[in-house]
């Protein structure tokens, strides 16, 4: 297999599509506590498209094509970078990367940038019990241990806290098997225990009986059956961690898709021109036990295509595993006759996806109009020390909704909707720590554009100490027209240089 491009794999590096549902169990605004809308937030790790619901013939994810078939569905929603936790601090506050200063895993904005306000803390202070289960900011980068046992640890780029007690009324939920994900609990053909990336299991086999995307989803009926009589509305976010790496799911999923009917990615090839420093060497992936056995050289090496077969149905198989898991909650939420009054939100922190470009900042206030609650305002530039604004535009105007008021700054000219995304990079070459940099290893910043028309990144210098790009420091630039090149093939920055791209550009 040639090596994994740009833009093409679970991380889209710089510019990354995330699929983004809304449903509304009800068309009207709520403008009271007594009437107000509930709000369940599903937050999914890595989903790509393959899905039904955007035309996958192969995935089986019935629960989540049901639930698209009577929500809005955005075929182009982008995250504003592809990594966890930037990602969901960007759409949890509303704010790009550039204001909550965080690209890594490794500090907290309230600190660092401004206190700014989340969405579920501005749910949290109009009257809403707001409850947090599984992974909704980042959670755990290592283990505490103490003199009994184990215990995951909430991430620093949540305060160790996810955020609480600023955003949720109650301590946040993580599933205790959480702690097990990287472990050696996958049994190999040697008959052994390995921290592999193919990890179909048995559960009554692994610890605990169980896996955290099962736990997650019982404790959020739990929380749901309490909610059913509480005289407050609820926020309540729930996050998945699969199909992110490593494919640990319940092996009966794997059945589900027999390797002679798993086809090799349509489109494997790396772009043509295309700059070293957008390559991402995928270092997560390599340092897997089964990965490490293949030999592969870094950072172009290519993965065997019989390999490439069982990574890709391990990926079909975790969706369909999770698409269950959401199946429970939904249903849950039928049973306890909530559905009608709950605006649900389904989307992915990033993963490559596929109506009108809109960008994951735009959640916020979204949201916060569906609810019937004010829209924040727009955010002033700069904004480090406005606590309440936002830099994603308001969406009500794609529901149909007569007596709402639009948005001024949604542009009804489909060629003047932008999307920003961008990724930090430490070096020119791809290296062992490309895809996921500490800020203080941070050189270069790719910012890209993306419009219907063409997607232009440039990769720029960066000054980790003062949070500061330089557009005059250029080390590399892609440029690539959706119309005449739709999976981006052609990196055609070269051949506009000499003062010819503003013309190119020009729709």
């Amino acid at each position: 297999m040639p090596p994994p491009r740009t833009g093409r794999g679970l991380l889209w590096l710089g510019l990354v599509l995330s699929s983004v549902c809304v449903a509304l169990g009800s068309e009207t605004q709520a403008n009271s506590t007594t009437d107000a809308l509930n709000v369940l937030l599903i937050i999914v790790d890595d989903l790509r498209p393959s899905l039904g619901c955007y035309g996958d013939k192969l995935v089986r994810s019935p629960n989540i094509d049901q639930l698209a078939s009577h929500s809005l569905l955005f075929q182009n929603a982008f995250a504003q970078q592809a990594v966890c936790a930037p990602s969901r601090v960007s759409f949890l506050t509303g704010r790009r990367p550039d204001t909550t200063r965080l690209y890594d895993f490794n500090s907290y904005w309230r600190v660092h940038a401004g206190n700014f306000s989340t969405i579920p803390q501005y749910f949290k202070e109009n009257g809403y019990v707001t409850m947090s289960v599984g992974k909704v900011f980042h959670p755990a980068l290592g283990l505490l241990q103490d003199d009994s046992s184990h215990h995951c640890v909430p991430g620093i780029s949540s305060n160790h806290t996810d955020d609480s007690p600023y955003s949720w009324s109650f301590p946040p939920y993580h599933p205790s098997s959480e702690k097990y994900e990287n472990t050696k609990t996958c049994r190999g053909p040697d008959g052994e225990l390995h921290a592999n990336l193919l990890c179909p299991v048995d559960v009554l086999d692994v610890p605990e009986g169980t896996l955290p995307d099962k736990q997650s989803t019982e404790q959020a009926i739990q929380l749901l059956e309490k909610m059913k009589t509480s005289a407050s509305p609820f926020f309540l976010a729930v996050g998945y961690h699969k199909p992110h790496i490593p494919f640990r799911y319940p092996k009966e999923f794997q059945k589900l898709y027999p390797l002679e009917n798993i086809t090799l990615a349509p489109d494997p090839e790396v772009p043509d021109g295309l700059p070293p420093v957008a390559y991402n060497p995928w270092m997560d992936i390599r340092q897997r036990e089964d990965v490490q056995a293949l030999n592969i050289s870094v950072p172009y090496g290519p993965i065997p295509v019989d390999f490439q077969r069982k990574i890709r149905q391990s990926y079909f198989a975790s969706v369909s595993y999770l698409d269950t898991q959401v199946g429970r909650l939904l249903s849950a939420l039928d049973d306890l006759q909530l559905a009608n009054s709950t605006i649900i939100a389904f989307t992915s922190d990033h993963g490559r996806q596929s109506m009108d470009l809109v960008e994951l900042v735009s959640l916020f206030p979204t949201l916060a109009g569906l609810a019937g609650l004010q829209v924040p305002p727009r955010c002033p530039v700069p904004s480090f020390h406005v606590e309440l604004c936002r830099e994603g535009k308001n969406l009500l105007k794609h529901f149909r909704f007569r007596d709402l008021e639009e948005d001024p700054y949604l542009p009804g000219n489909p060629r003047e909707l932008i999307a920003y995304s961008q990724y930090p990079r430490p070096s020119d070459i791809p290296q062992w720590n490309s895809d996921k940099p500490s800020l203080k290893d941070i050189k270069i910043m790719g910012y890209s554009i993306r419009t219907i028309d063409y997607r232009y990144t440039v990769w720029v210098g960066f000054n980790p100490d003062e949070f500061l790009a330089n557009f005059s420091d250029i080390h590399a630039g892609e440029l690539y027209f959706v119309d005449s090149d739709p999976l981006q093939d052609h990196n055609m920055y070269n051949d506009s240089q000499g003062g010819d791209l503003f013309q190119l550009l020009m729709p």
